[in-house]
């Protein structure tokens, strides 16, 4: 989370850490061992985390996602260069493999409009729109990991493009000038008396500086005007919902013009809430992994595609880390919507470097070293693979026993060192885990 913008941005919009919590880590027990024999039986090998190269050690967790519609694979850090290349690696296999044709990412609704342009059609340089999206509380995610997952996906839909692969944004932190447009653009060639009315509802609301000053500049508002914002929103909204175009081709074209009236509603929602109250800021978290989970299922519903969602572990996870402070999560959002047709895919590390934005709100480099005994990350490093793929669901009693436990475990957000530790009972909050042994740091493109 981040520290230098008070708590307003902290709460509202910073991606999940943890608080460190629970006794210190003892030594590990004797009593582990049967757990420890039971992870290696179930423990499956992967071969590398590189993107390219043979996937037939990836077909185990082909089966382990079945015919789910939805899969969300999390990160243990939001800046370790292997969790972005596996995600790299695991959407091209399940595209390939298994169907997948949308790639969501934790990132604004409208920076997922501008990055699916270029993956379908090469629209824009997606480094230009990296640099310009992927700032603030996204900073994270303009890398040179996911500048290559991006290339790919492009490069796929040149070689298949009656079948493309599409990429989605399923936050609500910002909304671009590009979504105003096409709403307002809408209202003026369907229903151009209510353009006047929708003009001054979004009157002032459409960016016209960068993310990063938008941000900022947003959350400096008083509270009651923010209020006041979303309720314009809010009511821009109901009017558009109101009208249905008669054909089916305009109903479809209007769902998705609706969409992007909801993400802008929900933005402004997102910024509405009195961050100064403890119960206000829970509210706060509650609401964005609602709409992360609204907006997630609404797509695979309108598209039919299945999707590889990509977020913090904390985010798709079916159990919340930290009830304190985040009520629930993404994944429980998606379960209650999909059931079954949700799996969600963790992430463990035992040693390594990664990115994160310290004190001083630099972003730069640090490392860890290895797991402390007592930590889950400990014993699932001593499995003699190093790396590999665990199904908790088909683990044998004694692993069970142990993967619902409750340790500490390393859950770093935006920021480091604070922020970076939880106890986590592995078991019931994820159906897979994925866990490697050594982690290098992002390569962060420059701002």
């Amino acid at each position: 989370m981040k520290r230098h913008l008070p708590i307003l941005l902290m709460v509202a919009l910073a991606s999940l850490g943890a608080l460190v919590t629970g006794a210190p880590a003892e030594a590990e027990p004797r009593r582990d061992e049967p757990a420890l024999r039971a992870l290696e039986r179930a423990a499956l090998p992967l071969r590398s985390t590189a993107p390219s190269g043979p996937t037939s050690d990836l077909r185990p967790l082909g089966r382990m996602v079945s015919d789910a519609k939805i899969v969300g694979l999390g990160e243990a850090t939001h800046g370790s260069h292997e969790f972005f290349t596996m995600k790299h690696r695991v959407l091209r296999y399940l595209v390939r493999e298994r169907g997948f044709r949308t790639f969501a990412l934790e990132a604004p609704w409208s920076t997922g409009q501008r990055l699916d342009a270029y993956v379908l059609r090469g629209e824009g340089d997606p480094r230009r729109i990296m640099r310009e999206e992927f700032q603030n509380s996204y900073r994270e995610w303009n890398n040179r990991e996911y500048l290559s997952l991006l290339t790919w996906m492009r490069n796929y839909n040149r070689a298949h493009p009656g079948d493309p692969v599409h990429f989605m944004g399923n936050d609500f932190g910002y909304s671009g000038a590009g979504i105003y447009d096409t709403v307002t653009d809408w209202v003026r060639d369907h229903e151009p008396a209510l353009l006047p009315e929708f003009t001054e509802l979004y009157r002032g609301l459409r960016p016209t500086v960068d993310v990063n000053t938008y941000m900022n500049s947003y959350l400096a508002k008083p509270l009651a005007e923010r209020r006041q914002m979303a309720a314009r929103t809010a009511k821009a909204r109901q009017l558009l919902q109101r009208q249905r175009p008669d054909s089916r081709e305009e109903r479809d074209r209007f769902d998705w013009i609706l969409q992007d009236a909801t993400a802008i509603a929900r933005t402004a929602r997102g910024y509405a809430f009195d961050f100064g109250d403890p119960e206000q800021g829970r509210a706060a978290m509650r609401y964005r992994d609602r709409v992360m989970a609204d907006n997630t299922v609404w797509w695979q519903r309108k598209t039919g595609d299945r999707i590889l969602l990509s977020a913090h572990n904390a985010h798709i996870a079916y159990e919340t880390y930290d009830p304190e402070h985040y009520p629930r999560m993404q994944g429980a959002f998606i379960r209650d919507r999909v059931g079954r047709d949700y799996v969600s895919i963790g992430f463990t590390f035992d040693r390594g470097a990664f990115n994160a934005e310290g004190g001083d709100g630099k972003y730069r480099r640090f490392t860890v070293g290895p797991a402390a005994p007592g930590s889950n990350e400990h014993t699932l490093d001593r499995v003699r693979h190093r790396d590999y793929l665990l199904d908790q669901r088909t683990v044998a009693p004694a692993a069970r026993d142990w993967l619902a436990t409750a340790r500490p475990t390393r859950s770093i957000g935006t920021a480091y060192p604070q922020l970076s530790t939880f106890d986590i009972p592995l078991l019931p909050s994820h159906d897979v885990l994925i866990h490697l042994h050594r982690v290098t740091a992002s390569g962060l493109l420059p701002d």
